[in-house]
């Protein structure tokens, strides 16, 4: 498998989830407002013999002028095109996450071609709770596309995509295994969304359940060093990609 970091940049976020541009050569976290946080935007493309596969979709970040969007910019960079993209495996629907679902030029699914794999009580949850995390409003559209709603704890997409509600960052927030040719990937988002948080327990305030991401944490990292797992770090500013005991 071919994995590609896809990244929007880095941004710091406060209590008011407004996600605010930091360059990590110029900016100093002592200006930006107490309790705000460092984290990369980083959806991945991931390249199976069966699928082009897109593990979320950004905060929608767009540096230049226009309506294109920076994750489309990158795709192209890449030698991709929107409707390359056959799966968008969706963690959850906060904003973060969800920027780059639908096109703001033409106000239809980005990804025209693509199933978008979403959890159906992540929507009713996402209607239901909106500001300041989630925007349903930006994403309604998403669904006068091809969407399958994924209804159970756990289960199997084509044979190869394993997926499971943890209910740990949010309440119905899942992580997703792609398996092919011995190789896993895992794509924890922000259940395990740094690399440094997968070495050091502890429990963070802004998760739904904290103490239940860092115990998940830590059984992901072990079961990933016996098995040679590649774990996808989306708010990771430094290492969007590690495989445990090869970084140790």
């Amino acid at each position: 498998m071919k994995i590609i970091p896809l990244s929007e940049g880095s941004f710091t976020v406060d209590a008011t989830k407004k996600f605010i541009p930091f360059r990590l050569s110029e900016d100093e976290m002592t200006a930006r407002p107490q309790g705000s946080l460092l984290v990369q935007i980083q959806p991945f493309l991931v390249v199976t013999s069966k699928d082009i596969i897109l593990l979320d979709t950004g905060l929608g970040f767009n540096q230049h002028t226009g309506d294109q969007l920076q994750l489309v910019q990158q795709l192209a960079e890449n030698g991709f095109q929107t409707g390359d993209i056959t799966k968008v495996l969706m963690s959850h629907l906060h904003k973060d996450h969800t920027g780059g679902m639908i096109n703001p030029a033409t106000g239809k699914p980005t990804f025209e071609k693509a199933t978008y794999y979403i959890q159906e009580r992540e929507v009713a949850y996402a209607k239901e709770r909106g500001a300041p995390s989630y925007d349903f409003a930006k994403i309604e559209a998403v669904f006068s596309g091809s969407v399958e709603l994924l209804k159970e704890d756990t289960g199997v997409i084509d044979g190869y995509i394993h997926y499971s509600v943890t209910g740990a960052h949010s309440k119905y927030h899942q992580v997703f295994w792609i398996r092919e040719n011995d190789e896993t990937v895992f794509f924890g988002a922000d259940d395990a969304p740094q690399y440094q948080q997968m070495k050091h327990r502890f429990a963070a305030k802004y998760d739904f359940d904290g103490k239940k991401a860092m115990e998940l944490r830590t059984q992901w990292w072990e079961q990933g060093k016996q098995e040679q797992w590649q774990f996808l770090f989306y708010h990771d500013t430094r290492k969007p990609v590690a495989t445990p005991g090869k970084e140790e």
